[in-house]
């Protein structure tokens, strides 16, 4: 019973709490073994909470006593190293940081997810400083996926989605600068949304700017509605935050997509895609149609949106490192610093050309939505690849095979991915469902109903 505790959903373990039949101690102890028998395998956590039975403990108390401390009291939760935990180095997956800190700071998500009272299991694992879409670093080695330990999870939440497929707590924190979220959620067969630009606060700001969102990586799409809840909850440090809407995101889940316009591009008009992912892809978006919606094949009609990803990206990255002692510099990941010095090569020009840009992209999107509630495509253009790799062979750039993700950080629209089946070698692909600006419900509720036919899998670990 104990490892079954490990693989249930965290809205599964609230209903077990809430009637007594089984106890936040005795998850604890389920994930921690899971951690111990695991870990060492796919390393999806750097660094873990030695008082996480002690922190069980107080929940237990509370829920003994009817008095639960949050919408998630009790529930192990993992938290990405590119989010500030009070007391726990975040270390950004670099060997250029100090562990000793100081680490005063609760970033936002995590902040709300402390008064909620879930359990905060440890820091998962990222490339460093989450720069591309793998997991692997000089600082914590190289991450592997549930469903083929020779495989890469992606990234750059790598971790966290290695520790919720593979048991090791139901909830984790992910960030999302080009597909952070969705990538490593399609490598794995996890739900994942990225929520709209400023729905879940962040801080301090990401040093990649307003591509940079966060959002919660789960097993199913009703414990993600229920993490929103909690993490979009408002904090003033964050400038670009959106108003706070006091919804309950489960609100509607179950409304379905009857009567629901929904665009279906296979390629966005100019992606390539493995064979076998897009055949599965185009039979999942059938599903849509049995359930109800109107389903055109439309590809949204702009151009590769790369360059200008390419421009803000790498501007970013070369700010990163301006801020990174030179003498460090060479403990970076070379990949990194050769972002890092194309953004240095950049203009002012060029930067501001590239916002306005984006801006047009932008547009462009809000306009396309008038005629269509949805946009679904492929997640990724290929399937899970070798672990420690950046991208599959004859690519430059891990850009080559998320052409469906970054866009949508450009023009800060909801998106999320949802598995949709396996190849013939037995890896997951996703669904990518993107909905209008500020329309996370709708994602949601659209996701909902594709799990309603189709739930996730988790490997037989």
């Amino acid at each position: 019973m104990s490892d079954d505790l490990a693989r249930l959903s965290a809205t599964a373990l609230l209903e077990l709490y809430r009637t007594h039949q089984a106890s936040p101690v005795e998850v604890a102890r389920a994930v921690m073994a899971r951690i111990d028998r695991y870990n060492p395998v796919f390393n999806a956590f750097c660094f873990l909470n030695e008082s996480l039975v002690e922190d069980a403990k107080a929940s237990e108390s509370r829920w003994l006593s009817g008095q639960p401390k949050g919408l998630l009291d009790g529930v192990p939760v993992s938290i990405k190293d590119l989010v500030l935990t009070k007391g726990w180095p975040t270390l950004r997956g670099s060997k250029a940081l100090d562990p000793k800190g100081p680490w005063p700071d609760d970033a936002p998500a995590t902040a709300r997810l402390r008064e909620h009272g879930a359990l905060l299991i440890g820091k998962t694992t990222t490339p460093e400083f989450g720069w591309k879409g793998v997991t692997d670093s000089a600082l914590t080695g190289i991450t592997r996926n549930p469903w083929n330990k020779d495989k890469t999870p992606g990234g750059s939440s790598g971790g966290a989605v290695a520790a919720v497929a593979a048991g090791m707590g139901p909830l984790a924190v992910g960030t999302d600068g080009g597909g952070s979220i969705r990538i490593p959620c399609s490598f794995t067969g996890l739900f994942g949304i990225k929520p709209s630009f400023g729905r879940v606060p962040a801080w301090p700001a990401s040093p990649f700017g307003t591509v940079a969102h966060v959002g919660p990586i789960t097993r199913d799409v009703g414990d993600a509605a229920l993490m929103l809840n909690v993490m979009s909850l408002p904090d003033a440090r964050d400038w670009h935050a959106l108003p706070y809407d006091p919804r309950d995101w489960r609100t509607g889940l179950d409304r379905g997509v009857k009567d629901l316009r929904i665009a279906f591009s296979p390629n966005l008009g100019y992606a390539k895609v493995d064979g076998e992912v897009a055949s599965l892809v185009r039979k999942a978006v059938s599903v849509f149609e049995t359930l109800g919606a109107s389903v055109e094949e439309k590809d949204p009609g702009f151009e590769n949106a790369e360059p200008i990803f390419r421009t803000h990206w790498f501007a970013g990255a070369a700010a990163l490192l301006r801020g990174i002692p030179k003498e460090k510099h060479a403990l970076l990941d070379a990949g990194l610093r050769e972002v890092a010095a194309e953004g240095d090569r950049l203009s002012a020009a060029e930067v501001l050309d590239a916002q306005m840009k984006r801006s047009v992209l932008g547009a462009h999107m809000n306009l396309f939505h008038r005629d269509y509630d949805l946009l679904v495509t492929p997640t990724l253009a290929v399937a899970a690849f070798e672990a420690g790799r950046e991208m599959p062979a004859g690519m430059t750039r891990w850009m080559d095979w998320t052409p469906f993700t970054f866009p949508f950080n450009l023009t800060q629209q909801p998106a999320a991915s949802i598995p949709c089946g396996f190849t013939e070698a037995g890896l997951p692909v996703g669904l990518h469902i993107v909905g209008p600006r500020y329309a996370d419900g709708l994602v949601l509720q659209a996701a909902r109903a594709f799990e309603s036919v189709h739930p996730v899998k988790l490997p037989a670990l």
